[in-house]
């Protein structure tokens, strides 16, 4: 009789360089990690964030691939260091956040990173140094240290429909050093032009279009 539960499929206690993972089978649900190094590898990944385990994994020089969207998830338990990503993330956090579980609280983190080929909406990269990594440019929009600024970008005048993005902040932890936003996402949200989003940015330094 076939389950509708999942099966686990284990990646671990090895290093790959220059391989090619896709993680698309149906009904399998995938763990990376632990003792896992991927180096100059190309990860692709079909699957949704509940499908999408990590534990430990240390990536170095991959390209990251998403051929769905990415929603929720959560790398606090992985550790990227000069890759690239492309495709659609939602919602997703990148870094280290020490109150983030206790296995794998010391692996996390993100460096030299390259997001100018992907899509992000309402992701946050946290405890981290947001200068070496690389952010999609307009019609994405990054704001820098927002758990700081968060009285700050609260006092917008934002649209009803966008306003509760913006006055959230204080939710977030503080190490957050960055948050990149869609501002097409925004707009269409809140029926109005990517332009008026735009200028109610242009005022506020720290911002990286």
């Amino acid at each position: 009789m076939h389950s509708d539960y999942p099966d686990n499929l284990i990646i671990e206690e090895r290093t790959l360089e220059g391989e090619r993972l896709e993680l698309g089978a149906k009904n399998i649900r995938y763990y990376l990690g632990p003792n896992l190094v991927l180096k100059r590898c190309t990860l692709v990944i079909r699957v949704s964030s509940e499908r999408f385990h990590l534990a430990g994994p240390r990536f170095i020089d991959c390209h990251i691939e998403l051929k769905r969207q990415l929603k929720d998830a959560v790398w606090y338990t992985a550790h990227l260091k000069g890759c690239r990503f492309t495709g659609r993330l939602f919602s997703c956090d990148f870094g280290h956040q020490p109150d983030y579980g206790v296995v794998y609280q010391d692996v996390g983190g993100i460096e030299d990173c390259d997001f100018t080929a992907a899509h992000l909406h309402a992701c946050r990269f946290v405890g981290c140094d947001a200068s070496t990594l690389k952010f999609p440019r307009w019609p994405y929009f990054t704001i820098l240290d927002p758990y700081r600024r968060r009285e700050e970008f609260a006092s917008i005048t934002w649209r009803r429909e966008i306003r509760s993005w913006f006055t959230s902040f204080d939710m977030y932890p503080e190490e957050t050093a960055a948050i990149t936003f869609s501002a097409t996402a925004l707009a269409k949200d809140a029926g109005v032009s990517e332009d008026r989003i735009r200028a109610l940015l242009e005022s506020h330094a720290d911002v990286i279009y």
